[in-house]
C-alpha cells in the first residue's frame, strides 16, 4: 500500500463528488489514465503542470483500494501511479486546498510517503 495524490481544479472534484464517479482530467483522458503522483513528486507535478493555478484540491488515496493501478516511467523515469478506470471519489483518504504562497508556488499540506 501506498499513498498516492491527485492534483486537479476544485470545480473538477466538486462534478466528481456529485457524480460519484471521476473520468479524469482533459489531460488524463487524452493520456488513457488518470495521473497522480507520489509524495516526493507531487510539488513538481504541480510547477509543471499547474504553475499559477488557483483553485486547486489535493486528493490522497490508497493505491491498493482504486483497482488497476500501474507504476510507470515518466519524466527522467521516475515511476509514476496511473490508475487505469475510473475513479471513486469515495475512496479519498482526504481532500484538501492547495493554496499558492505569496512566492507563487502551490503550499502543500503534510504528505505521506
Amino acid at each position: 500500500m501506498a499513498t498516492i495524490y491527485k492534483i486537479l481544479p476544485a470545480s473538477l472534484w466538486r462534478d466528481a463528488v456529485s457524480a460519484g464517479r471521476f473520468h479524469g482530467s482533459p489531460v488524463d483522458l487524452k493520456d488513457g489514465f488518470i495521473h497522480f503522483s507520489l509524495a516526493g513528486q507531487a510539488p513538481r507535478t504541480a510547477a509543471l503542470h499547474f504553475a499559477g493555478v488557483h483553485d486547486l484540491v489535493i486528493a490522497a488515496f490508497d493505491d491498493s483500494s482504486l483497482g488497476d493501478v500501474r507504476y510507470e516511467p515518466s519524466r527522467g523515469g521516475d515511476l509514476f501511479p496511473h490508475l487505469y478506470g475510473t475513479l471513486d471519489p469515495k475512496k479519498a483518504l482526504w481532500v484538501k486546498p492547495l493554496l499558492l504562497g505569496s512566492d507563487g508556488r502551490h503550499v502543500f499540506p503534510e504528505l505521506q510517503p
